[in-house]
């Protein structure tokens, strides 16, 4: 005989309910602390015993809730926050359903006590506004009170014994360890959202985290950011602050060379509220591919803030997701923002639109060439969008010329005499304006320091090192030149203007079948790359023009490698998704060797081109191309004080 259909309690109801907001302690305190949030609080504690299964507590110093809405808070489906179907389309709050306090009290021991601030409109309406009252959940289900209590301005709920009536589900928890460490993440996810509301966290008695509230100055939020997410973040990161239309994207956006092994530092805030969306994580990973390998993952803290009627929070039961009514837009835009950012980058340098000579110093070869041919070189050609010249020297007789001859290890006396004779007018001057102090007017004026400073000398034939005034500049001379090369081809490729050098002997080579089979399919778009080939037989090939800028390059590896990445990416409709890559491996083997001896002309060239190149920060594979030991941080290796 099958079972009467009937009409289920109250309390089981809302044990079902639980179902979709109460899962762990974890779960618990996330609603708690939004409703405090939403309750206008600047301050919350919150106390944990036993990773939260045997108690915990959310103090706050909101508005508080009157006597005769105690027990209101904790009936089901009532809330304070929507009022009519309309407001469902455009909620601005945390919270909404009014099902979080109901569901944690039919599945634990729940007492909710508050005491209305003084300020708060409820206060002149509430006879007993002086005082705290408190209600409490039976056993049964029963509410009992309210009855006065001792309470600051503010709500207090503690909940103890979770799922004591539920003994299934209590042992799905894990142990006291682990629930533990999921409040934790919670509680620093929602510190990240309001460096405004001060915090305090305590697990068995001990505090675990002590977070004053945000003074307004950025240092005190990058301080928090660096408390929350490990001391350098702040450091390593990028500032986003960028607005278009209805729609305002901000926070802060990890270095790519500082990039993770694991998604564990990625936080994203629609309105406040921490969301999980595809959309969100595409547009993202879309702004980063090209900086970082696939195997390494962005980290970043960013906030989305655009009106509530915009976006449908009502999609999730944890409310982890939203729907956008303009997805297409929201991506887009923070697809771009972010990209401009990381494009950007410290320097904030950024290529003119103006084409680039093939004589530039960043050209394949121009290092060997004629220093009076090298771009931004003294008395050279090259772009004339940003020219450093090499600052005046003072009267000493020294002349306006870098040495131009290649630098071995004996060389740092005539280095470091020569070369300093003619930039340290440019740094002191930029180092005493900095600090406002005197300066001559004649060299102040005269000199327009750049950000990267100027050569001193090449270490291993690997490195490139600079004084600038804020200390001590380390390039990586093949990173750096790489990322130059590759965005030059970039703008090139996108312009259909790569130009091509015939060969006097074409250049033949063997090649796997199915890569020359591949090359078959590809040759236009190989052609619109300056690479010119011909097929010869079944797995020989013949190379007639090469890109100017790699006249030198090696052109069996440049080939092989160059087919090897097309013949990976599958059917040619796949083939632009991977132009970046085949410009990538271009611009690899274009760009300057190891052990490669460099001019100070030439070296001055390659810090003046990293200047004015986008997503200089990091190369092609998302590795650091430069570091700046700040003379502060040289000060510390020695000991110094200053």
């Amino acid at each position: 005989m099958s079972n009467p259909i009937r009409v289920l309690s109250d309390h089981l109801v809302n044990q079902i309910a639980a179902g979709e907001v109460v899962e762990r302690p974890a779960s618990v305190i996330k609603e708690l602390i939004e409703n405090s949030l939403d309750a206008g609080c600047a301050r919350l504690e919150i106390d944990v015993e036993q990773g939260g299964i045997k108690r915990l507590r959310v103090r706050d110093d909101g508005r508080g809730i009157a006597r005769d809405q105690l027990a209101l808070a904790l009936a089901r489906h009532a809330t304070s926050k929507l009022f009519e179907l309309a407001d469902l389309a455009a909620v601005g709050t945390l919270g909404f359903r009014g099902e979080a306090l109901p569901s944690i009290a039919s599945v634990s021991r729940l007492t909710l006590t508050s005491r209305v601030r003084p300020d708060s409109d409820d206060a002149a309406s509430d006879r007993a506004g002086d005082s705290a009252w408190e209600v409490a959940v039976a056993i049964d289900g029963r509410l009992e009170g309210p009855r006065p209590a001792a309470h600051p301005s503010g709500t207090s709920v503690e909940v103890r014994d979770l799922f004591f009536n539920t003994p299934a589900r209590r042992k799905f928890l894990r142990t006291e360890k682990t629930e533990f460490d999921h409040v934790d993440q919670v509680v620093r996810r929602l510190a990240l959202a309001r460096p405004d509301v001060a915090l305090e966290l305590r697990h068995n008695g001990r505090v675990v985290h002590q977070l004053p509230a945000a003074d307004g100055r950025p240092e005190s939020v990058l301080a928090r950011l660096d408390r929350l997410l490990g001391a350098g973040f702040a450091e390593q990161s990028l500032e986003i602050d960028v607005s278009a239309v209805d729609l305002r994207l901000h926070g802060w956006v990890r270095r790519p060379a500082f990039s993770r092994s694991q998604p564990d530092q990625q936080f994203f805030y629609v309105n406040g509220r921490l969301i999980r969306d595809r959309l969100i994580t595409h547009a993202i990973r879309q702004a980063f591919s090209d900086f970082l390998h696939q195997a390494r993952h962005p980290g970043y803290v960013l906030f989305l803030e655009l009106p509530p009627r915009l976006v449908d929070v009502n999609v999730h039961p944890a409310k982890h997701e939203v729907r956008f009514r303009e997805s297409r837009q929201v991506h887009d835009f923070i697809q771009r923002a972010l990209q401009r950012r990381l494009a950007q980058g410290v320097l904030g340098g950024a290529e003119s639109d103006a084409p680039m000579p093939e004589t530039s110093g960043m050209a394949a070869g121009a290092f060997g060439g004629a220093p009076d041919r090298l771009a931004g070189s003294p008395g050279g050609g090259g772009d004339s969008a940003i020219q450093y010249r090499s600052p005046p020297p003072r009267a000493s007789g020294v002349g306006t010329r870098h040495p131009t001859s290649a630098l071995g290890v004996g060389d740092g006396r005539r280095v470091y005499q020569a070369s300093l004779a003619l930039q340290r007018p440019a740094v002191d001057a930029a180092r005493a304006a900095r600090a406002g102090g005197d300066t001559e007017p004649s060299v102040a004026a005269a000199t327009d320091l750049p950000p990267l400073g100027f050569a001193l000398a090449q270490l291993n034939g690997v490195y490139l090192l600079a004084e600038s005034a804020e200390g001590l500049i380390l390039v990586d001379i093949h990173a750096a030149h790489e990322r130059i090369g590759y965005e030059r081809l970039k703008r090139a490729w996108s312009a259909g203007r790569v130009t091509s050098q015939p060969l006097l002997v074409p250049h033949s080579l063997q090649v796997d079948p199915r890569e020359a089979d591949r090359l078959e399919e590809q040759r236009e778009t190989l052609a619109r790359l300056g690479l010119v080939l011909d097929r010869l037989g079944i797995d020989r090939v013949v190379v007639r023009e090469v890109p100017a800028l790699l006249r030198q390059a090696d052109m069996d590896a440049l080939v092989r490698d160059l087919l090897a990445d097309l013949a990976a990416q599958g059917e040619s409709t796949r083939l632009e998704e991977a132009i970046d890559s085949v410009l990538a491996t271009l611009a690899c083997h274009g760009s300057v060797r190891a052990n490669r001896r460099l001019t100070l002309d030439e070296m001055n060239t390659l810090l003046r081109d990293m200047e004015r190149t986008e997503r200089i920060d990091q190369c092609n594979h998302g590795r650091p191309t430069w570091v700046r030991l700040s003379h502060a941080d040289l000060d510390r290796l020695f000991l110094r004080g200053r």
